[in-house]
């Protein structure tokens, strides 16, 4: 990403360019991030291409005002972040579902990220609700958020009785976010509740294609069974346009919801709270190719 695709970047976010990548910064860039580029999976329902390439993605998420799911977002913001002097490794995750089951493999993509003063966050744009700054990955204890109180600790056992891992901790015992990463799985708490299990092993763009195919594409992707648009508010709340059902929650849990009852209220709604201009509203994939099976929350 040269200097004048991070300049439009940064104006997208409504952001200055940091002096230096500290954790401030960071986070910072982090909440700006999930305040103006919304959580979106219309590409899917308007027959959009995927394409997990950086200037496609620069073009979609920057020069043409749109959000996306986990594999752009994040994988953008690593490229965004790496230009500013951080060290990012990008890593997959699975998210947890009913039952303690985890997802596909390359399910959900995160970033470990390494500051200016050595610490290692993991920070995240792409996964919805979920923490609105980066988490302390070193941190065991419980870290507070405005979207929830977190944890991150070391995973046990899959499903196959295997406890993940591979990658090499420092000498120090800390992931090293410019090479290797952690030496176990990671975890993910929200409230206590399991969200996302971070898998050791470095990837890099390309090894996510295969999951963006499958949220695109499966009878059993979420992502089939609606439209979903959703960003954080700027007193912390949540603004969220899910088919054709408007809800605003507020940081105190209060909520409202109506449904909208015209094209126009719907296209009126992406422009307002997402600043997402279409010349038609997304027809959900599921109306085209029959019912569906299985759901994710």
């Amino acid at each position: 990403m040269d200097s004048a695709q991070v300049d439009a970047y940064l104006r997208r976010l409504g952001a200055e360019r940091p002096p230096r990548p500290t954790a401030e910064a960071l986070g910072a860039l982090h909440l700006r991030h999930l305040r103006t580029v919304p959580f979106e999976n219309l590409s899917v329902h308007l027959g959009e291409e995927i394409v997990l390439a950086e200037t496609p993605l620069h073009d979609k998420v920057v020069g043409r005002g749109r959000g996306g799911f986990c594999y752009e977002l994040n994988g953008l913001f690593c490229a965004l972040l790496t230009a500013l002097g951080y060290r990012v490794t990008m890593l997959a995750a699975r998210v947890y579902g009913d039952g303690g089951r985890v997802g596909i493999p390359y399910d959900h993509m995160a970033l470990l990220v390494r500051t200016e003063e050595g610490g290692d966050w993991l920070a995240d744009v792409g996964f919805g609700a979920h923490s609105h700054g980066p988490l302390a990955v070193g941190e065991r204890a419980d870290q507070e958020d405005g979207g929830g109180t977190f944890r991150v600790v070391e995973s046990g056992p899959d499903a196959a009785g295997v406890r993940g891992g591979g990658g090499v901790r420092g000498g120090d015992g800390v992931a090293k976010a410019s090479g290797p990463a952690p030496a176990a799985d990671l975890d993910v708490l929200r409230d206590g509740k399991q969200v996302y299990r971070v898998e050791a092993r470095p990837r890099v763009l390309d090894d996510f294609v295969s999951g963006a195919w499958w949220h695109s594409t499966s009878p059993r992707s979420h992502f089939l069974q609606s439209t979903v648009c959703s960003r954080v508010t700027g007193d912390g709340g949540r603004i969220t346009l899910s088919g054709r059902r408007l809800t605003s929650t507020a940081t105190g849990g209060g909520r409202e919801e109506r449904e909208l009852e015209t094209d126009a209220e719907v296209l009126a709604a992406y422009r307002e709270h997402f600043g997402i201009r279409l010349d038609r509203v997304p027809v959900r994939r599921q109306d085209d190719t029959g019912p569906q099976a299985g759901t994710r929350p």
